[in-house]
């Protein structure tokens, strides 16, 4: 048989015995070493593991590049492919290419783990289009999440390559968009800077196509060669046959009947993966050009099923250019689907006809195939026959279906008639890259075009175990006019046939329901307005009162542009003194290139072995059994660990490390396989057997943990003036209740560990991805019953925490680092997603409650809450959060009688962590929703309400710390000013005036965010600077790297402070064996302390030196350290901060806890979809005061990316539960994070002057995570467009929405007569999908 031939970026990959089951992911990771192709998601959704597949297309004589998952791409599928992945591209070795450069130079990266992703997406793109339109690339960004940054500087990297450049797609006049009317932006104030761009174009290296690499020339003649013979490759479990002609591949398929056929991957390598579901054969046809036709016949289109949806794409929209309209009706539904179907890597790699086939209730295809009435062109050994493309066919009736031994050679679709209309729809949780939540296919025919019914078909897709269509409502349609009338009749035969139960997996069912009829709503109007265009004698316009039902979202030609505004630095600054200036990221050229190392991406240790965790099944459960027999049995498997190994060392402060006789959450860790590889580990895990014996009670909510009287300690509280008096005082009197959900932190880079022993005195180095590095030296060393001073625990990058990096991190490298130590050999463990997402949990679900008194005009006397959260299974950091949360809760306000207590509640979920923020974006979100009732009771904006009740100069906050809100006052002034905020109220009362079926929302939001870390001791650095010789210095503190530019920012000072360019400055990375007792990196805090810290060893280094400076102030570094060398002078110095005054007595509930506040306002507009749910971020402006920014290009990094995670959280970052206390939502297909689609149309950031000077770093002030609390302020615009929907509906203007508000509670905020027809069903008469936690 042929060996595998390809290449990898230009050299030779031949291989005879490649495994079926491996992915290109680990081949390029493990085999090639080739890292920087990255793990985000394992199942195509993130873009992590984005390379670009070029092949020969031998009867076109072109060769076709397109990005690809490498995680599901099989090694074996690759036979006559040249990849490239990130290290092909350019490198610091060779060259950076343009597209690393920009990205790097624009300051595209924070984590940097997503980059080598976007840096292929990109890259792929340029290869096919080299000026690309930025409606291309913004869908070939689509398939790529980043958490951290929040896209927009990675689409500023990519709009250089654009044709055209500037804010809009076309300058009418020279006169920008953003100048005109209610969107023109006021001029800045004298002593700010206006800076549209942090980078300069001009500087850029020149895009040229010509230097690009080569198709390989072999490859082509291997293309070329015929007869070409097929492949066949044999693993331990699974055999791969590749046939390369149409006659083998029917022998294959009559050989193997059962065997699927695999092109993509995208469907049976995910199943395989998440599933469970093995396949012995598999048969991947290769280049068999019978299954690539594309032929133009009479009566229609005819498609290869070997066609990628991307290639269908293409024809498509080829074919709509020059077909008559009347024809291409299905044609243009399906391009609808298809550009919102999946990301451009998962189009380009699924087949049409594995896509057909596959029939997963949410194809978003399917059910307009159906509707379209297609035809499947079969074929086997005994002949070929035509199968429609039904409903019998969909829900696989075998009298409908493909026999055994058949393949799917092609479809036709039939071109569209006269007076036939064909629509598509979708509704989805987040606009792009989702899969749908309901989908559908239309398609009505009137045969002589009076407007009478002669055919219908009405197909749902993601209603059922198949896409069902809803024939008998059709068949009892024919006949009928056009009419409202029959639109209501439909509505109800619809909902009589298409029937949604109550526990349908999924859930939303009632929201289901009502997209049922909205979509069939939308389709009357849409082919009420096509027969309005052909016939406008016969049939009337739509113009006025349904028009605003077909218009699309807010358009999006100007997508992610903005403007940013920050301080000039002073002009008497010395030129290369850096602070102040928007320098680059330390590592955006490694992140760019993928030469920047995460922990995985370190080689593999002589003798590694890989461990993998088990984790409980059940949320409350008693362990009866625990048979580990099987699983030892398999080969490579090495050990168990278990609760009984770690005998006295299973727990950890308030922590158990593995689970002892009873579990307490779905995901809790009861053993550690450790085995030789990870394949081998995963596949022992999964035959653990263990028995379980289900306990009492089980406790998934807050209201639930408060009913059985399940908390964590005692409770909290906060109290000032006299609550009880107050209310006697009080015009009204209101009391509400709020419900938030969690959030997961989605770090692109999962859990990952290296634990490597010594082979002397017992030492132990670990390797963590880690935001605490001492807890983890201290929990290994007492796991190992060592001195901590044995332990040492590296880091060198994070690629993302967001607070979920500390705790759960260190039990699992506790596990590992005992299992390394017991085997004297290195351990490696990384989390796949799923699992990181189940075992690790996030931010606390929270209800709060309140009794509010206020004065009619708005003045909120008294304010009694009642904040709980829901802390899991065990204590972690759910405390501190709640504590944080109370002392942040009154966020921008000024209450004279206040009181606030808090629980923290236990319950059996996976334990809830820290995540940015810590707290205040729960409880100010409740304070924030109560002053929104209040407005509303008042018959007032809630931005009146909001500047009524806010902070007014020095003010004593609830703890009795006094602080100068001027800042506060100025924001919320300038945001006002520059968002042009009562203008645009008015434009949107227009706007809503004149259309029913979008609306529109504004609103604004104050922000006063404390940062401190609520002790001195917790607020301690150290730092440790050497200068060497040649006069390069090397500096190490306590702070890690997660992407917020620590290690750029500590440069920064070592080169102000040293008068030294920050190119003779280097940091390695964080280790406790440099810097001892560090505190955890978070808060706001981490340049902050330990930039004080490099400062004072600075300072300490030049007081030592002055004497020699003195002597030669003329002279270089080298010159000073040989000279401080020569004259027994330390060229290292330690510098400490001892942390700032802080403290808080709970007791008394009063304190200093915090050394600053960091003031904010956001202003957000957005336009809602009455009928779907779906929402758009027309526009956001936020003013912070940052004090004096040391890199204004960083800090806008942490403000903008903040503000759209934030936007996720309470928009459309749903954690999901089943009734028994499973995590349903375990990656990017059911987790939504925002993705460049959600990104505001404009963003406008702007950063005042600094008012005055502090105790701080060089008067700066931490930003890391304030500005995920003015995501809120989108929440808050969707609700005013609600209320506007319902009163126009004459309805209650108020309703209660949680957060986060999805399309769901969206739409079903905004009732109409659509969702007033659906069923409901009566509560406790089934077992939900999910609950509410």
């Amino acid at each position: 048989m042929e060996p595998l031939h390809f290449f990898v970026n230009g050299r030779r990959v031949t291989e005879k015995n490649v495994d079926p089951e491996m992915m290109l992911l680990p081949f390029l990771r493990r085999n090639l070493r080739l890292t920087g192709t990255k793990y985000g998601c394992g199942g195509g959704g993130c873009g992590a593991c984005t390379v670009m597949i070029s092949r020969y297309d031998h009867s076109a004589r072109r060769v076709r590049h397109y990005p690809a998952s490498a995680c599901l791409t099989p090694v074996c599928s690759l036979h006559g492919a040249a990849v490239t992945t990130v290290e092909g591209v350019g490198s610091t070795r060779t060259r950076l290419h343009p597209v690393q450069e920009r990205i790097a130079k624009s300051h595209g990266t924070q984590c940097g783990f997503c980059t080598p992703g976007m840096v292929m997406s990109l890259y792929t793109l340029l290869r096919n289009y080299p000026q690309p339109s930025e409606e291309q690339l913004l869908a070939a960004l689509a398939g790529n999440l980043c958490r951290c940054t929040g896209y927009r500087p990675i689409l500023d990297a990519g709009r250089t390559f654009c044709k055209t450049s500037g804010c809009c797609q076309s300058k009418e006049n020279e006169v920008c968009c953003l100048d005109q009317g209610v969107n023109r932006l006021p001029e800045p104030k004298e002593g700010g800077q206006m800076s549209p761009k942090l980078f300069s174009e001009e500087e850029f290296l020149p895009l040229d196509p010509t230097q690009e690499l080569i198709f390989p020339p072999e490859l082509m003649i291997l293309a070329e060669k015929q007869p070409r013979t097929p492949r066949v490759f044999t693993g331990d479990r699974m055999t791969w046959i590749s046939p390369v002609t149409l006659e083998g591949l029917l022998e294959a398929k009559s050989k193997f009947p059962h065997a699927p056929l695999v092109m993509g991957n995208t469907s049976v390598g995910p199943e395989m993966k998440f599933k469970g579901v093995f396949h012995p054969v598999i048969i991947s046809p290769d280049g068999i050009e019978e299954l690539s036709v594309i032929k133009h016949a009479c009566n229609g289109l005819t498609l290869g099923a070997g066609l990628s949806l991307a290639q269908m794409q293409d024809v498509l929209a080829d074919v709509v250019q020059w077909l008559p309209e009347e024809k291409t009706q299905t044609f243009h539904a399906l391009l609808k689907q298809l550009r919102t179907l999946a990301g451009s890597q998962i189009r380009n790699m699924a087949s049409l006809g594995g896509h057909i086939l596959s029939r997963h209730p949410d194809s978003d295809l399917n059910p307009l195939l159906a509707a379209g009435s297609c035809t499947l062109c079969v074929l086997s050994k005994e002949g070929e026959r035509q199968i429609p493309l039904d409903e019998h066919f969909l829900s696989r009736s075998p009298s409908a279906d493909l026999k055994p031994q058949e393949v799917l050679l092609s479809m036709t679709v039939p071109y569209s008639r006269k007076w036939e209309f064909v629509s598509a729809f979708r509704q989805a949780q987040r606009r792009e890259n989702a899969q749908a939540i309901v989908n559908a296919g239309m398609r009505v025919f009137f045969g002589e075009g009076d407007g009478v019914i002669t055919e219908l078909s009405i197909l749902y897709g993601n209603v059922g175990p198949a896409a069902i269509c809803a024939r008998d409502a059709c068949r009892k349609l024919v006949g009928r006019s056009w009419s409202e009338e029959t639109l209501d009749e439909a509505c109800r035969l619809v909902l009589g046939e298409v029937t949604i139960p109550g526990s349908a997996p999924g859930g939303r069912v009632e929201f289901r329901r009502t997209l049922l009829v909205s979509f069939l709503f939308r389709f009357y109007l849409q082919v009420s307005q096509g027969l309005s265009h052909m016939d406008p004698g016969r049939y009337p316009s739509l113009v006025g009162k349904y028009e605003s039902a077909l218009e699309d979202l807010h358009p999006e030609h100007r997508h992610g542009r903005g403007t940013f505004r920050y301080q000039n630095t002073d002009p008497k600054q010395l030129p290369q003194d850096p602070i102040g200036r928007p320098v680059m990221h330390l590592s955006g050229v490694k992140h760019a290139t993928g030469e920047a190392v995460y922990c995985d991406d370190m080689p593999a240790v002589d003798q590694e072995l890989f461990l993998t965790f088990v984790t409980s099944s059940r949320a409350h459960a008693a362990i009866v059994s625990m048979d580990l027999s099987e699983a030892l049995s398999l080969p490579g498997v090495v050990d168990i660990v278990t609760s009984k190994h770690l005998g006295d060392v299973n727990s950890f402060s308030t922590e158990t490390l593995l689970a002892t006789d009873k579990v307490l959450c779905v995901g809790h860790l009861v053993c550690a396989i450790i085995a030789d590889s990870e394949v081998q580990a995963k596949q022992a895990a999964e035959k653990v057997r263990i028995v379980y014996k289900d306990l009492e009670p089980l406790i998934l909510t807050v209201e639930e943990a408060v009913q059985h009287k399940s908390f964590f300690e005692g409770e909290r509280k906060l109290e000032c003036g006299d609550v009880e008096e107050a209310f006697k005082t009080v015009d009204q009197v209101l009391e509400g209740e709020v419900h938030m959900g969690g959030q997961e932190h989605f770090y692109m880079e999962t859990q990952s560990m290296l634990a490597i022993p010594k082979a002397e005195d017992q030492e132990m180095d670990i390797y963590v991805s880690t935001q605490f590095p001492k807890y983890i030296q201290d929990i290994v060393a007492s796991t190992l019953k060592l001195p901590a001073n044995k332990v040492m625990c590296h880091v060198r990058r994070v690629g993302g925490a967001f607070g979920g990096k500390v705790i759960k991190t260190s039990i699992m490298a506790a596990i590992t680092a005992f299992a390394a130590h017991k085997h004297g050999r290195a351990v490696r463990c990384v989390l796949e997603r799923g699992e990181d997402m189940l075992i690790t949990g996030g931010r606390h679900p929270y209800l709060g409650k309140y009794k509010v008194g206020f004065m009619n005009d708005g003045r909120i006397v008294a304010l009694d809450m009642e904040h709980y959260n829901n802390g899991g299974n065990s204590l972690d950091e759910s405390l501190f959060v709640l504590e944080m949360g109370l002392l942040k809760m009154e966020n921008a306000y000024k209450f004279p009688h206040l009181r606030c207590r808090g629980r923290a509640c236990r319950t059996n979920l996976p334990s809830n962590t820290a995540l940015r923020g810590f707290g205040f974006p729960q409880a100010g979100f409740v304070t924030e929703s109560c002053i929104e009732e209040v407005a509303a009771k008042c018959g007032l904006s809630p931005e009146e309400v909001r500047e009524v009740n806010m902070y007014k100069g020095t003010k004593q906050t609830p703890y009795g710390q006094e602080i100068n809100t001027e800042g506060l006052a100025q924001c919320w002034r300038e945001c006002k000013a520059q968002a042009s905020f009562s203008l645009r109220r008015a434009a949107v009362e227009r706007f809503n005036a004149g259309s029913a079926w979008k609306k529109r929302g504004l609103a604004m939001v104050p922000l006063k965010f404390p940062v401190g870390v609520g002790s001195v001791a917790m607020g301690q650095a150290s730092a440790l600077v050497h200068v060497y010789l040649d006069g390069s210095v090397l500096v190490t503190h306590g702070g890690i790297e997660m992407g917020q530019g620590v290690h750029t920012k500590m440069i920064q000072v070592v080169s102000r402070e040293l008068k030294m360019p920050m190119a003779n400055v280097h940091l390695r990375g964080t280790s406790t064996e440099t810097v001892p007792n560090a505190n955890a990196s978070g808060g706001s805090v981490v340049a902050d302390l330990n930039g004080l810290a490099v400062k004072d060893a600075c300072q300490t280094l030049l007081k030592r030196l002055e004497p020699i400076i003195s002597k030669n102030p003329q002279g270089a570094w080298k010159d000073w350290a040989q000279a401080a060398f020569d004259g027994s002078i330390s060229l290292s110095a330690i510098g400490y901060f001892r942390g700032y005054e802080s403290n808080i007595d709970w007791e008394k509930g009063q304190g200093h806890p915090f050394e600053y506040c960091v003031y904010g306002a956001a202003c957000s507009e957005v336009e809602i979809d009455c009928l779907t749910g779906n929402h758009k971020n027309i526009r956001t402006d936020i003013v912070m005061d940052v004090g004096h920014s040391i890199n204004p290009a960083l800090d806008r990094g942490q403000v903008e990316g903040a503000f759209i995670q934030g936007m996720g959280l309470y928009t459309s970052e749903e954690l999901k539960y089943s009734p028994r206390g499973s995590l349903h939502t375990r990656g990017p297909d059911q987790y939504k994070i925002p993705g460049v689609c959600d990104i505001p149309t404009e963003l406008h950031i702007s950063f005042l002057p600094p008012s005055e000077n502090s105790n701080t770093l060089y008067s700066s002030k931490g930003l890391g995570e304030s500005g995920i609390f003015l995501g809120c302020s989108v929440l808050f615009a969707i609700r005013d467009a609600v209320r506007a929907s319902r009163q126009e509906r004459c309805l209650p203007g108020t309703v209660a929405l949680s957060s986060p508000l999805t399309p769901e509670k969206i739409r079903m905020a905004c009732e109409d007569r659509f969702t007033k027809m659906i069923p409901r069903d009566i509560p406790g008469s089934c077992v939900p999908w999910d609950v509410l936690v």
